[in-house]
This record gives C-alpha cells, structure tokens and sequence, in this order.
C-alpha cells in the first residue's frame, strides 16, 4: 500500500525513494529488522517549520484581524508625495471618483436623489417624533449628514438620513433619562448622545474594530427588528387614532392599556384620514414589490399622501375639529448646537450611555445595509472605513442640530431601484431637504399627524422579515430561539430590554462554541483511505485497538478543560467496549486528527501532556495527526514533542492508522 499524504481525507501520494531503501523510510516507530523483508506503508516525514520570532507571531495575527483588506498595500512602493497624494483619496473618497466622474450617469443620479428625497421628508418628519423631537430636527438630520457621507463614505447606493429603529430607541432612552419631550434639556441629550455616538463610531473605524458589530448574529437581529417593528406600529396608534394622553412606554401591555382606556379621545375625522391613507401606501408598496418597474409609485406615495392630506385638513379646516397637525415649522436650515452638548453633570454620563447604545445600533443596519447593495453591483466596501464616515458624519451632525443618523434601509432600495451610480444621489436629496427648509416648510402646518403615523406604519412593516425567520427556523432552531427571545423582549418590555436580551444570546452562543467545541470519532469509509465522523456515517469501520478522534476548533484557555475531558470519555468507553466486544483487543493506541485545529496555547499544550500521561499510565500510546504549523512550533517550543516522540507525528489519519495497525498485529503475534 502507498502512504497517505495531504489531509486527513487519507488521498494517496508518491514518494521516490533510492534504491535498496527501507520502504519504512521516516519516523518509524520501529524498525524493521536487518534481513528481512519489511512490507510497512511509507510514512511521510512532518517537518516542524522554523520559529519566525517574537515581533512575526505577534504582528501577524493583528495585521490579519485589523488589515485583512490589504488596505495599507496601496502605499507601498511609493513616494513620500505620492502616498501624501493617496492617503487623501483614500481618507476622502469624493475626491477620488467626482473628478472622473461620467457625465452619462448624472440623469440617474439625479432622478434617484429625488425620488429618495420625495420618501424622505415625510418620513423625517415622522421619526423625529418617534424620537420625541419636533419635526424639524428629522429635516435637519436629512441635510448635512447625507453631505458628509458622500465625501467620505464609499458606498454608491446606501442613502442615510433618521431610521425608525434608531428614532424609537433614542426616543425610549432619552424619555427613561427627561420623561418630558419639552424639556430643553431634552433637546440637548438628544445632541450629546448624537456626539457620543459618532465619537464612538469614529473611534471604532479608525482602530479598524468594524468586525465587532458582527457578535450581534444575524437571527437576533431579525428578531430585534421585527419586534420594533411592532412596537413602531403600535406607538403610531397614538397618531392614527387621534389620543393626546399615551404612556410612555413601548411594552404591548402598556401600549394597548393607553389605546382602549382612553377611546374617549378617538377622532373619527382622525381615524378615517389615517387609515384610508394607510391602506393606499400599503397597496402601492405591494405595487412596487410585485412590479419593479413601478418602484417609483410607493416611492412618491408618502409625498403624495402629505400634501392630499395637507389640502384635505386646510380646506376643510379640521384641524378645528379636533385633527391634530404638524404646526408651525421653522424656516432655515440647520442652527449650530455646539453650544448646547453636555459636557459635564449628570447628562454627560446618560449621553455618552444612550450614544453608545444608538451607535452600534445604527452600525449594525447601516453596514449590512451597504454590503447589500455592494455585493448586488459587485464592488468593494470598506467596512472599516463606513464605520469612520457614519462617526464623522454623526460627530458633525451633533453640532448642527441633528440626531443620530445611518443608512436608511428602505430609501437605499429606493435609491438602488431608481439607478444610482454614485454617491450624488444624496447630495441631490439634501439639496432638495435644503430647499425645503429655506422655503416650503410653512406648507406643513396644516399636515395631520395621523399621515405621519400611517407612513410610519407602512415603512416599518418591511422590518418584518418573515421569509428570513422561517429560515432560520428549518436551519438552526438554536438561531431561532436567539431570535424569538430578541423579538419577545422588544415586544412586551421595551427597545432596550430587547436589545440587551439580542446580545446577551449572540454571546453565550458565541460562549458555548468557544468552550465546547465539536469532536467526533472516526472511522474508516470501505473502499477508500477517507476518515470520517462515524455517527454521521453509520458505515465507517473502526480499527479494533485504535482510538481517532478529531478535534474541530482551535484549542485554548477557554476549551481545553472540555476536550481534555471528553477525550478522557472517550478513551474510557473504549476500553469498555473492547473489554466486553466481540474481538477482546485492547485499547493501545489513541490518535488525534488536528487537522482543523489552527492554533494552540500554552494551557492547551498543558491540557495535552495531561492526556499523554493519563495514557501512559495507562500503557496506550499517544498520537498526532496532520498538526498544522503554529500547532508544531508551539509543541516543540514547549517540549511536548520530545515527551511524545517525534515518531508519532504523522502527516495524515491514514498513516498514522496503519502503523498502528501493522504494530498490533505484531504485538499480537
């Protein structure tokens, strides 16, 4: 038989020897004796790879988790006025693309900034009250943040203004700290904690820390935002039905308690407005899901429906029926609010809490919303890089009235259906934002709230991913447990209850793969030199007197107890299974498939020479498969290697089986 090379699959592989050899060439456990003929498979030598140094194995690692994007691979090779030259592109995207920018694009461009422009103002004036500000604010936080995204930010179709889940949460917390929206100081935590969120942002990009807002998985995430969705629409009942005394909290409980005891406050007038505009926004939305080409008519229906319903209210004068309005908006664009930060007292401390919260929040939607549309069009998005845009641009927000702000989902599937190639489609949408706040707010006075909370409802119901839900239900029922208890928390506590119970889950599944990682025993597929999990295969055979596990993780602190002890399971069933099994052979050798195993640490080395003289004291020799070279380096740094024999290192499962196999047989003769 040839000897295996490559990995534990056991595929064969040639080796020239020199004449007159032994066929038992490398890393015999024995050797054959002078004479005789010796019909022993080859055993293929493992080499222990040279040590690199202190300054490699740390700066390897790091270099691999911070620049995995190769992104410093630009500035190699190059002038010191070339890379100055190239940092500022790369520091400032705008500056790279518009001076090549295609005039041919800008007709797409432009007709994509004002369809996304005629969706945002009426919802910005929605989800500032979601937030608890007045309705401006949502206009100030469509203007100057879209600006500052384009510059820096190097997503072509993501749009950014206010988002709902973001509004009803800041909303939720501020209220927990200023229970009254009136307060000025309100107004000013809702700044701070803007500030804080884009310090925080701003910081997580630039230490290239962007892949820590994927420990939120994505089964909780669609739990989370399912259940803000819920919670949304049913804030918005407040509006819909026309009630001025409604609890502040988000709780269904709470929320359905203010809805039924207070139907003396329903306005009919209010009721008939909202709901008759509600059903004509959900059908254009089915319209512009089921025909594409019609995108644009759900796109313009909210526009559509605040001006009818304007017109409406004006003319008829309900407003003095009881139909609660808008109100008086202020004309101009945004005023400075540096002024008004907290930097000290007790605020300080809420808005750095509230800002760390919305941040990675915000963080979460807006990045996987821009790697959505990167990977439809096929280019490249800077994670680390979005992240330091969306904390600049919420940084700058802050000291220009705006709340926090990121990518908006349903405005970017707009913006992608209606043809953007760049990002100047949301420079177009804050000019348009910037016309109507120099001159077209006063047309908002007589806008009934209810229409707000109508358009509302209709934008969150696209939170609800129940396609999404289902599947992760027929693949992993752990996920969907993660997700049901994000959904239930949002739903019958609060935003933030359910957000912390989302994490809570995300870690410990994160926890419990770390500390109990997978093993299987293996076991010979007939015909083949393939070594596979036996209960996943039923008919792999097992070699009586050998043991070979595979150990599916990394092995450190954190799981080494664990693999220490379910090896020491398996080793225990086995010896009762060959004391009482059909062919009576003991247990003699033990070999470990470390094939999946990338790294170890210095408790893992120790966790294995446990092993090793748990199986000497035993009389069963102990052996490695297929280590990979930081695992043999570390070994041989750490004397393990010499304890063991080198000997018993084989390149594959499938060598180290029939040495075994051959050793048993001769033992047993």
């Amino acid at each position: 038989m040839a000897g295996n090379g490559g990995a534990s699959d056991g595929s064969e592989v040639g080796v020239d020897q020199p004449a007159g050899a032994s066929p038992w060439t490398y890393n015999s456990p024995t050797k054959p004796e002078a004479g005789t003929q010796e019909t022993t498979p080859l055993v293929h030598k493992v080499n222990i790879p040279p040590n690199n140094g202190l300054v490699h194995d740390v700066t390897g690692p790091i270099k691999e988790i911070f620049f995995h994007d190769e992104s410093l691979r630009q500035f190699q090779n190059q002038t010191a006025g070339k890379r100055a030259f190239l940092l500022l592109k790369y520091a400032v995207p705008i500056l790279d693309w518009l001076p090549r920018y295609n005039p041919r694009l800008f007709p797409s461009d432009l007709v994509a900034g004002l369809t996304i422009a005629s969706l945002a103002v009426p919802q910005d004036l929605g989800y500032a009250k979601l937030a608890g500000l007045p309705s401006v604010y949502g206009l100030y936080s469509s203007f100057v943040p879209p600006l500052i995204y384009a510059a820096l930010g190097s997503s072509r179709h993501i749009a950014i203004g206010p988002v709902a889940v973001v509004s009803i949460l800041l909303g939720t917390l501020l209220k927990n700290e200023i229970p009254d929206t009136n307060d000025p100081n309100y107004l000013r935590l809702a700044f701070t904690a803007n500030f804080f969120a884009g310090v925080v942002q701003a910081a997580v990009g630039f230490i290239r820390l962007g892949f820590v807002i994927y420990f939120l998985s994505h089964a909780t995430i669609v739990g989370f935002m399912a259940g803000a969705a819920i919670t949304i629409g049913l804030q918005q009942l407040k509006g819909l039905l026309g009630i001025t005394t409604f609890t502040t909290k988000t709780g269904i409980v709470p929320v359905l308690r203010s809805v039924f005891t207070e139907t003396k406050q329903w306005n009919w007038q209010t009721i008939v407005i909202g709901v008759c505009f509600l059903i004509f926004l959900l059908i254009t939305k089915q319209i512009g899901k089921r025909w594409k080409k019609l995108f644009w008519v759900s796109a313009i229906a909210p526009l559509f429906s605040v001006i009818v319903s304007t017109v409406i209210v004006s003319q008829a004068r309900l407003d003095k029926d009881g139909v609660a309005t808008v109100g008086h908006i202020h004309k101009g664009i945004n005023p400075r609010s540096a002024h008004q930060l907290f930097f000290s007292g007790h605020y300080l401390a809420a808005g750095a809490k509230i800002g760390i919260v919305t941040a990675f929040i915000a963080l979460t939607e807006g990045i996987a919303i821009g790697r959505t549309f990167a990977t439809l069009k096929d280019y490249r998005l800077d994670g680390n890089k979005e992240i330091l845009s969306f904390g600049l641009m919420n940084i700058i927000g802050s000291l220009t009235s705006c709340y926090t702000t990121t990518g908006s989902f349903s405005r970017s599937a707009v913006n992608f259906a209606s043809g953007a190639e760049t990002a100047l489609s949301n420079i177009i949408m804050s000019l348009v934002v910037m016309v109507v706040l120099l001159a077209l707010t006063p047309l908002f006075k007589y806008t009934p709230n209810c229409i707000l909370s109508a358009i509302i409802i209709a934008a969150v119901t696209g939170l609800i991913d129940v396609k999404a839900a289902y599947h992760i239900w027929k693949v992993d029922k752990v996920d969907f447990l993660a997700l049901l208890g994000a959904f239930f928390g949002v739903f019958f506590v609060s935003v933030e209850i359910g957000l912390l119970i989302a994490v809570c889950i995300s870690a410990l599944k994160i926890i419990v793969h770390v500390i109990a990682p997978h093993t299987a025993v293996l076991g010979k597929i007939p015909g083949t030199n393939i070594y596979r999990n036996v209960l996943q295969y039923p008919d792999a055979t097992r070699i009586p007197g050998i043991l070979l596990v595979r150990i599916d993780a990394a092995i450190y602190f954190a799981n080494t107890n664990y693999i220490v002890e379910r090896l020491k399971r398996y080793v225990s069933r086995e010896k009762e299974y060959s004391s009482t099994g059909p062919n009576g052979v003991p247990l003699q050798y033990v070999i470990l498939e470390l094939s999946p195993v990338m790294s170890i640490d210095s408790t893992a080395v120790g966790g294995l020479e446990d092993i090793l003289g748990i199986l000497k004291r035993q009389n069963i020799q102990l052996a490695l498969a297929n280590p990979g070279s930081e695992v043999l380096k570390r070994l041989k740094n750490s004397g393990f290697i010499e304890h063991l024999g080198q000997e018993w290192i084989f390149l594959t499962a499938g060598e180290g089986t029939q040495v075994c196999s051959q050793l048993l047989g001769k033992n047993s003769n």
